[in-house]
């Protein structure tokens, strides 16, 4: 059975995505708003953990409206939790199985209780979240046996996630994204798997 997974190249979807692996064929699928966007450290990472990867465009639009929402709210979580459930249904369209490397304590992104139930009911699909039971601390760790992770701050490095996107489109409007997201926010990105 094969089993999408959002993957924007760091080490918590790294994580899930081999955890996965063990009983599902897993694609790993990166979601980009720009369809002239290429992500070739995301396609890298995904080429070191040796799993197929596809690269996904969520289109121009959904990138307003999330901008428009993380502008009108005054921050960032709304907007990123409204994207990751659009890219999660775009994968349960496809895959029988959906998976994702949020956290125990993530706050975003996350889809919550009914929101999980009403798509696994409207579309057929699992989902599921393999890290859901860890904390930050056995991640690190579990993440330190398994990959060489490179580590930056937001937009310093190549990965996938839905905030360098973001942060460009508040920038293009002529504002300043500082001040809606959280400083020093470090980033990462799997540049090759560990020998076990």
């Amino acid at each position: 059975m094969e089993a999408g997974v959002l993957f924007s190249g760091g080490k918590d979807s790294a994580l899930a995505a081999i955890m996965l692996a063990r009983d599902y064929g897993v694609e790993l699928n990166t979601c980009v708003f720009d369809p002239d966007r290429e992500v070739p450290e995301v396609r890298a990472a995904a080429a070191a953990l040796g799993l197929p990867f596809r690269r996904r465009v969520l289109g121009r639009d959904l990138l307003c409206e999330a901008v428009d929402l993380l502008l009108s709210c005054g921050y960032p979580n709304d907007a990123i939790d409204m994207v990751h459930r659009t890219a999660v249904e775009a994968l349960a369209a496809e895959y029988a199985v959906v998976g994702d490397g949020t956290r125990r304590e993530d706050r975003v992104p996350r889809l919550e209780r009914p929101d999980v139930q009403h798509l696994e009911m409207t579309t057929g699909c699992s989902y599921v979240r393999p890290l859901f039971g860890y904390g930050k601390t056995e991640v690190e760790r579990l993440a330190e046996r398994l990959l060489v992770v490179r580590y930056g701050e937001t937009g310093s490095i190549g990965n996938g996630d839905y905030e360098g996107e973001l942060r460009n489109a508040i920038c293009a409007r002529g504002i300043d994204p500082a001040s809606f997201f959280p400083s020093r926010h470090l980033q990462s990105l799997v540049v090759a798997r560990r020998d076990t």
